[in-house]
C-alpha cells in the first residue's frame, strides 16, 4: 500500500444540513463501493491503497456530489504518498485509541 488519502466534501448551495448530509451520504457510498474499508470520520473519509486507485476516487467523488445535485462543491483533499516503503495503515494510526473499554 502506497497512499492514504483522507477526503472532505463540502456541497456548497444547497437546501441545508439535510440535503448536505445526503449529498455527503452518497459521496461516502460512492467511496465505499470502491473502498469497502474506508474510514469515515466527523471531517473526512480516509481510504489507501495504491496511489492510482485512490486518485481516481478523489476525481470522482466531486462528480458524484453535483450529480447528487449540488451546484457545486469543495472538496479539500490530503495525501501521504510512499511508493517505496509503504504507509502506516489507518488501523494502525488509530487503534489505540478506539479500543472497546468493556
Amino acid at each position: 500500500m502506497e497512499a492514504s488519502v483522507a477526503i472532505q466534501v463540502l456541497p456548497q448551495r444547497v437546501g441545508g444540513n439535510d440535503e448536505v448530509c445526503r449529498i455527503v451520504d452518497e459521496a461516502i457510498a460512492y467511496i465505499q463501493t470502491r473502498f469497502p474499508d474506508a474510514y469515515v470520520g466527523p471531517f473526512e473519509t480516509t481510504i489507501q491503497g495504491e496511489y492510482d486507485a485512490c486518485m481516481e476516487v478523489v476525481a470522482g467523488v466531486s462528480r458524484i456530489c453535483t450529480q447528487a445535485g449540488a451546484p457545486e462543491v469543495a472538496t479539500y483533499v490530503k495525501i501521504f504518498f510512499a511508493p517505496e516503503e509503504g504507509v502506516l495503515t489507518t488501523e494502525e494510526k488509530i487503534t489505540k485509541y478506539h479500543r472497546d473499554e468493556r
